[in-house]
């Protein structure tokens, strides 16, 4: 899936998440490969070069691991968390890059037998039966502390995209600005089919409006997780 972001009125760049699949060692994986790239004006103000490797269980959609390259602006980072439903631990090993003579930063935090990480929950979400007015909770955790996210299903609606127009489902996580550490809210539409895309999603945050528009998508049936 390929999505153009824009930031207000300014194009900002590109989001591209691919769905592999493929063998571990404990057995079938989802691999999802997700770079964020900025681009023209908005380079200039804020540079984003991302890149996420989130890896989960294809029947169960329980996350096992991701990894993080983090280059936005002056942040430069590089981690992993494992989680080890073993033990009940996410354990996050990371570096800041800016910072190459500091010791990485290792925790270890308790999880339920079943988390998301912050790709996967998406993938997640759209597996779930979707119905106006009734919450889907999702556990989701980046390394800390495990949110019990509430994602409200707030409307049923028609939606313009480039794929054509289209029934989407309208939703809100309700805990957005503690989990992505800032301020502000998030809407996501999914589209009311067998499909259930991701046609738009939209931050709302101090700075401004962010919003992702899926503009393509490429090789369905590997994009697209079995149902529970």
């Amino acid at each position: 899936m390929a999505f153009d972001m824009s930031w207000s009125i300014f194009p900002a760049g590109q989001t591209v998440a691919k769905l592999l699949r493929h063998e571990e060692g404990n057995g079938d994986a989802y691999e999802v490969v997700t770079t964020a790239r900025s681009q023209g004006f908005v380079s200039l103000l804020f540079n984003v070069q991302d890149e996420f490797h989130s890896f989960f269980d294809p029947q169960s959609l329980c996350s096992r691991r991701i990894s993080k390259k983090i280059n936005e602006g002056r942040r430069h980072k590089v981690g992993e968390i494992f989680f080890d439903t073993q033990r009940g631990l996410a354990v996050l090993d990371e570096r800041d890059l800016n910072k190459p003579k500091d010791p990485p930063k290792h925790a270890e935090n308790a999880i339920p037998s079943c988390v998301q990480d912050v790709v996967s929950a998406f993938y997640y979400l759209r597996r779930q039966p979707l119905q106006v007015g009734h919450p889907v909770r999702v556990p989701v955790n980046d390394g800390a502390k495990t949110y019990d996210v509430s994602v409200q299903v707030q409307a049923r609606e028609k939606i313009q995209t480039p794929l054509g127009n289209l029934d989407a489902f309208r939703v809100e996580p309700k805990v957005f600005g503690d989990l992505y550490k800032r301020k502000g809210r998030m809407l996501i539409w999914i589209s009311d089919d067998e499909q259930r895309l991701p046609l738009r999603i939209k931050a709302m945050i101090s700075v401004g409006s962010i919003t992702a528009t899926l503009r393509s998508v490429t090789n369905q049936p590997t994009d697209h997780p079995p149902a529970k």
